[in-house]
């Protein structure tokens, strides 16, 4: 099987709590790798940091990415692009329109993977509130990424790693307890994984 054929096979997801920052730079990653991925934020807002830190930019979920940029371009120019968020809202705006909220989405996914131990129990939490309603099979995994554009780096390519060992598999579900405790002892990381019907 080549491997734009596996990536293909497998349907997944990435959330963090804007859809800003790490769930767009694996994203990104994934998409150019062949991956079918979509991505998304679990946060009540989109937030950015702004100059002061207990004042973020707040935005809500569907104000496209250019609109942001644009709106913090306007408030300093050179302060946003100093700490990276216009060359990072740049990058997204190449990939897709706007943030999206996970609450929001209707497709059915294989695999979701979370950012951060936070948005895995939020993200879960939902899946348990909608367990009766089909069968569809998703297994949640986080991986821990701190959100920052270096780490946001780094983790996309662990992501990328584990989500490339995922779509080698013959029989998913019953070889993913394997497969992630080798990445986990390859890697020297927690990762924590549920399976759910939703």
């Amino acid at each position: 099987m080549s491997l734009f054929t596996a990536n293909n096979r497998l349907k997944v997801a990435v959330i963090c709590t804007s859809n800003m920052n790490r769930s767009m730079e694996v994203h990104s990653l994934l998409n150019k790798k062949g991956f079918c991925i979509r991505s998304f934020g679990i946060g009540p807002k989109v937030k950015l940091p702004g100059p002061v830190h207990d004042r973020p930019n707040c935005y809500d979920f569907g104000v496209t990415y250019d609109h942001i940029y644009q709106d913090l371009k306007l408030k300093d120019e050179k302060f946003y692009t100093h700490n990276g968020l216009l060359h990072m809202l740049d990058r997204n705006k190449r990939i897709k329109a706007s943030p999206e909220l996970f609450l929001s989405a209707k497709e059915k996914f294989d695999i979701l993977v979370t950012c951060e131990e936070r948005v895995y129990d939020q993200v879960t939490e939902i899946l348990d509130s909608r367990r009766s309603r089909t069968c569809s099979l998703v297994h949640v995994i986080n991986v821990n990424i701190q959100d920052s554009h270096e780490e946001a780096t780094l983790g996309a390519f662990l992501v990328l790693d584990l989500v490339n060992r995922l779509s080698e598999s013959d029989d998913l579900d019953d070889e993913i307890v394997d497969i992630i405790a080798e990445f986990e002892h390859k890697n020297d990381c927690v990762v924590l994984h549920s399976a759910f019907f939703y």
